[in-house]
């Protein structure tokens, strides 16, 4: 009897045809569809995983096609960004919707794949399926000059980067002879990272990093993120911030943690200096900007770093911890689109459009403020409690050197999140910027996202449910 999970994902599959096949007959209906589907399957993943878990385990294959509980976790994940970023496209007189939504969905179905693959080709295939389509979904508006501009930037970035991970890619095949992880692990294992195929695992390590770097806007490779985000649609933008991320970062884990954990000291160091380096130079682009999405691009990126902290460690708590810390900053991030989507619907999205929220619409100025704490890491927000977790995988190991340069970060972030909480409640009220317009489905979803930011870091729940599926 097929397992409950492939169907699930053959559904999962077959969703973005459909959606895209709905709006043949209507754009309402693919809308629906779109958001009724998704929101459906992530029920199913997690009432099924709920149901069949045994010992802490959930397994399930087809062919070269796998499912286990971080694949789970990842699916809901991504179903879970996709439903918030498509709420959140209804703000948007967006054309040809069915399109924006098969596409968006389109990228779920890549990260899926990224999680469920046993061999390289296929991981490979569903990290470009979930990357492709963000080059259009970048330029979805045709007639803002800034969203073309992105896109050429975004594309001809993302063809280096693919290019490079590839070619470090290939350079794992010499030197396992296989793309299969069991053969590439037993590879490792036989040499003793020590073999005479050394040079060719090196090389192979440096250029994959370096290829996903560029996706999870790790430093160096940060560069595209401040024009993309600035250019593309606010959904798309929020969108990217969640799911590409997720993506790369599975990417990573998967290899790490399964076919490379011969190398997992060498991966360690190499994340360090990383999320060193991306925590420190995305704070310090953070510091100077004054419009609300390129102070995202650079909020963005430093969460990289920290989210990257969760590999640092071992194979228990890395994958956990990181997977834990993408579910509570997907709802700290979308909570802060949503509001810089509502803000910008009649305002122009830069911090002097918040001057004197607070007295002009005092839950939206409560709001900016949750979702910046969280942001900060400030207890007992959603984003202390995911701080707390990857700093505690990378104690686990005794990179305390790590733990300790990303907590003194933490509180150089605090300032410049701090400047919104300022704008919105200190700064006098600008007589000129014209009213804000909150309809009631948009009250509804941040009464939701709001309520997640306070409570589910805390809740113990989900806390317990992520980390036995992931473990």
């Amino acid at each position: 009897m097929m397992s409950p999970f492939i169907i699930l994902d053959c559904i999962f599959i077959l969703l973005p045809f459909l959606v895209l096949g709905a709006g043949l007959l209507s754009t309402r209906y693919s809308n629906i569809l779109a958001n009724a589907g998704s929101a459906a399957l992530f029920f199913l993943y997690a009432g099924f995983s709920l149901c069949g878990f045994e010992d802490g385990k959930i397994s399930a294959s087809l062919l070269t096609w796998s499912v286990n509980g971080l694949g789970i976790l990842v699916r809901e994940l991504l179903l879970l960004s996709f439903f918030l970023a498509s709420v959140l496209s209804n703000s948007y007189n967006l054309r040809n919707k069915p399109e924006f939504l098969s596409a968006m969905l389109f990228v779920a179905v890549g990260g899926m794949l990224v999680v469920s693959a046993n061999e390289l080709l296929s991981l490979f295939i569903g990290l470009e399926l979930a990357t492709m389509p963000m080059y259009f979904l970048v330029a979805w508006n045709k007639l803002s000059s800034k969203g073309s501009e992105a896109a050429l930037k975004y594309v001809l970035m993302g063809s280096v980067a693919t290019a490079t991970l590839l070619f470090g890619m290939g350079y794992l095949y010499g030197f396992a002879g296989s793309l299969a992880y069991a053969d590439i692990a037993s590879a490792m294992y036989n040499a003793g990272f020590l073999g005479t195929d050394l040079k060719l695992l090196l090389i192979a390590m440096t250029f994959i990093v370096m290829g996903v770097g560029f996706k999870l806007t790790l430093f160096p490779f940060h560069t595209w993120a401040p024009d993309v985000y600035e250019g593309a649609p606010t959904p798309i933008t929020a969108y990217l911030s969640v799911t590409s991320k997720a993506v790369a970062l599975v990417f990573l884990g998967v290899l790490v943690y399964g076919p490379l954990a011969e190398a997992g000291l060498v991966f360690r160091l190499i994340f360090s200096v990383l999320a060193m380096a991306t925590i420190f130079i995305g704070n310090l682009g953070a510091l100077k900007q004054s419009r609300l999405r390129r102070f995202m691009a650079y909020s963005s990126i430093a969460q990289a770093g920290y989210i990257l902290i969760g590999l640092c460690g071992d194979a228990r708590l890395g994958v956990s911890s990181f997977v834990y810390y993408l579910f509570l900053y997907a709802f700290s991030n979308y909570l802060m689109f949503f509001l810089i989507g509502i803000i910008g619907k009649n305002r122009m999205e830069s911090f002097a459009s918040l001057s004197g929220l607070s007295k002009q619409n005092p839950l939206l100025a409560v709001l900016f403020a949750i979702s910046a704490f969280s942001l900060a890491g400030i207890p007992p927000l959603a984003g202390f409690i995911g701080k707390w977790m990857v700093f505690a995988s990378a104690a686990s190991v005794g990179n305390y050197a790590l733990v300790g340069f990303a907590a003194i970060n933490s509180v150089i972030a605090l300032y410049y999140y701090l400047q919104i909480v300022k704008a919105a409640w200190v700064n006098d009220i600008d007589e000129n910027l014209p009213p804000v317009q909150i309809y009631v489905w948009q009250k509804i979803s941040l009464a939701f996202l709001g309520i997640a930011v306070l409570f589910f870091g805390i809740a113990p729940w989900l806390h317990s449910y992520i980390f036995k599926m992931a473990l």
